[in-house]
C-alpha cells in the first residue's frame, strides 16, 4: 500500500511516513494509490463482531505492513477501550427510516475521539519504533483540538500546538482545550476565523525548512490516518442494517468534508451506499457547490454549530482529484486558482458524476432549532445542532423509503448547553468525567492573525526545535 498526493509532485510514501508527514510537501493531501477492496463476503463475515475487531479488519490493509496486526490490535483495543458506551459508536433509531450513529461517547463527546484515540496511541508506536518525535500543529474549529489534545496529552515524544478561533468556539469546547495543563500541549487564540487558523497551519507545513527544523506533523483531518480510522463506522453502520444485501445512504454534518470524505472512501471500497448527503448551516460553500458546480466563498458567519463555520472544506481535495481523474496537475492549478480568486468550477459532466453520489443540503439556525426540538418532542431524544444538521438533511433528501437513512452524530448535546436550552428548555449536564470543567483553571495565549508572530511561538515550545537549534 502505498500513498500519493492529490498535486502530483510529491514523492509515494507508505503509511507511517503518511501519518508523521500529515500535508504532503507539494501542498497536496495523501490518498491512496488504490483502494482496499471489501467483498460481499467480507461484509457479510464483519456482522458479530466488536467494534475494535472490525476496525482492526478494515484498517489493516491500509497500514501495508507498516505495523503487525498483534501491534495493531493492541493500539485498536487500547484506544476504543477509553469510550464510554460498550459499543463504541451505537446505533439509535430515530423514526422508521432514520437512524443516528452516535459517535460522541469518547473522552471529548465529539467524533474527533473515534480517530484521534488512535492517532495519538499510532504516533506513540511508528515514534518509538524510530527513536523521533514531533511537534504537532493544528487548527479547530471547535473539536478537533480537545479530541487531539486529549490523544496527546503527556505524550513524551510530541508537542502539540492548537489553534482555535477566539470568541468562536462554544465555551465547553474551549474549555476542553484551555484546561488541560500538560506541558507538552499549548492552545492559542487566534484573533480570526477556523479558515484563518487552517491557513496558518498550511503555511507552516509548506515551508520547508521550518517544517524540517520542528519535524511538524498534522491531526488535522488532512493527515490521512484520521480519515483512514473513520472508515470504519461508516461500514460498522451498514453492516449492522443489512450491508451488502441493503443500501444505505449517510446524513453527514460536514465543515472540512473530512467525515463525509471517509464515506466516500468506505463506498470506494466496496460498502453499497446509495448517496451521501451533506448538511450544512448557513456557511454552505459546500450545498451550493453540488447545486451548481460552482466553489465560491463567501465570509464566514458565527452559527449555533461552531464547528461548520467554514468555507474552505480542505479535504474537498481529495474528491476533486478523482473528479480530475486523478490528475496532480490539473488539481494544483484548480486549488492555486481557488486560493488566488475564491473560486472555482467544475465542468457539468463532472458535476454529474458527483452529483449521482452526492447531494447537498442547508440548514439555517431556525431550521436547526426546530430540528433539535422536534426530536425532543417527538422521543425525548436531545440532539446537539451539529446532528441537527444531519437529521434536517436526511428529511430534506426524499430517497426511496427503502434506503435507510444514517445521520452521523457528531457531538454529545452537553457540549452546545445553551443552543440545546434553547430548543427544548432543558439543559444538558456534562458527563461526570467533565463535571468540574467549569471549575479548571484555563491556559491559552491570544495572537494575531499574522504567520510570522505564529512561526515563532511554535518554535519557542517545540523540543524538537530546541534539540536541533
Amino acid at each position: 500500500m502505498s500513498y500519493i498526493s492529490t498535486r502530483g509532485q510529491a514523492p509515494a510514501l507508505a503509511f507511517d511516513d503518511v501519518l508523521l508527514a500529515g500535508l504532503a510537501r507539494d501542498g497536496g493531501l495523501y490518498v491512496p494509490a488504490a483502494w482496499p477492496r471489501l467483498t460481499p463476503d467480507d461484509l457479510r463475515r464483519f456482522r458479530g463482531l466488536s467494534y475494535a475487531e472490525l476496525a482492526v479488519e478494515v484498517m489493516l490493509p491500509f497500514l501495508g505492513g507498516t505495523i503487525g496486526r498483534d501491534d495493531f490490535a493492541r493500539l485498536v483495543t487500547d484506544a476504543y477501550g477509553s469510550f464510554a458506551h460498550q459499543a463504541v459508536v451505537p446505533l439509535v433509531q430515530l423514526d422508521a427510516r432514520t437512524w443516528m450513529m452516535e459517535l460522541f461517547h469518547g473522552p471529548t463527546l465529539a467524533f474527533k475521539d473515534v480517530a484521534l484515540q488512535l492517532l495519538g496511541r499510532l504516533f506513540d508506536h511508528v515514534l518509538a519504533a524510530r527513536d523521533s518525535r514531533v511537534t504537532i500543529v493544528g487548527a479547530t474549529s471547535g473539536d478537533t483540538g480537545s479530541a487531539a489534545i486529549e490523544a496527546c496529552r503527556d505524550r513524551d515524544r510530541v508537542d502539540i500546538v492548537i489553534l482555535h478561533p477566539r470568541g468562536r468556539t462554544s465555551e465547553v469546547q474551549r474549555r476542553q482545550m484551555t484546561s488541560v495543563l500538560s506541558s507538552n500541549v499549548h492552545n492559542v487564540a487566534l484573533e480570526g476565523t477556523f479558515d484563518d487558523c487552517q491557513d496558518a497551519v498550511k503555511a507552516m507545513f509548506n515551508d520547508a525548512a521550518y517544517r524540517d527544523a520542528l519535524n511538524l506533523s498534522a491531526v488535522n483531518s488532512i493527515n490521512w490516518a484520521r480519515i483512514m480510522a473513520q472508515i470504519v463506522y461508516y461500514v460498522a453502520a451498514a453492516v449492522a442494517l443489512g450491508a451488502p444485501d441493503r443500501e444505505v445512504a449517510f446524513a453527514v454534518p460536514t465543515g472540512n468534508f473530512g467525515n463525509v470524505y471517509a464515506a466516500y472512501a468506505a463506498r470506494q471500497m466496496g460498502v453499497p451506499v446509495a448517496k451521501l448527503i451533506v448538511g450544512t448551516n448557513e456557511n454552505d460553500i459546500l450545498a451550493r457547490f453540488f447545486a451548481s458546480g460552482e466553489m465560491k466563498a463567501d465570509g464566514v458567519v458565527p452559527t449555533l454549530s461552531p464547528s461548520m463555520d467554514i468555507q474552505v472544506s480542505s479535504n474537498f481535495e481529495r474528491l476533486l482529484f478523482d473528479l480530475m481523474d486523478r490528475d496532480g496537475a490539473a488539481v494544483a492549478t484548480c486549488m492555486a486558482g481557488f486560493r488566488e480568486t475564491g473560486r472555482f468550477e467544475v465542468s457539468q459532466g463532472q458535476l454529474a458524476r458527483v452529483r449521482d453520489l452526492f447531494a447537498g443540503h442547508r440548514c439555517d439556525t431556525a431550521g436547526t432549532l426546530a430540528v433539535m426540538q422536534d426530536a425532543y418532542a417527538r422521543s425525548g431524544y436531545l440532539v446537539d445542532p451539529h446532528s441537527a444538521v444531519g437529521v434536517a438533511a436526511a428529511h430534506a433528501a426524499g430517497l426511496d423509503p427503502s434506503v435507510p437513512v444514517i445521520v452521523m452524530g457528531t457531538a454529545h448535546p452537553a457540549k452546545f448547553p445553551d443552543a440545546v436550552e434553547k430548543a427544548t428548555g432543558l439543559r444538558p449536564p456534562l458527563p461526570r468525567h467533565l463535571a468540574d470543567l467549569y471549575d479548571r483553571p484555563e491556559r491559552m495565549d491570544i495572537l494575531a492573525n499574522d504567520i510570522q508572530i505564529l512561526k515563532e511561538y511554535v518554535r519557542a515550545r517545540s523540543r524538537v526545535a530546541r534539540i536541533n537549534a
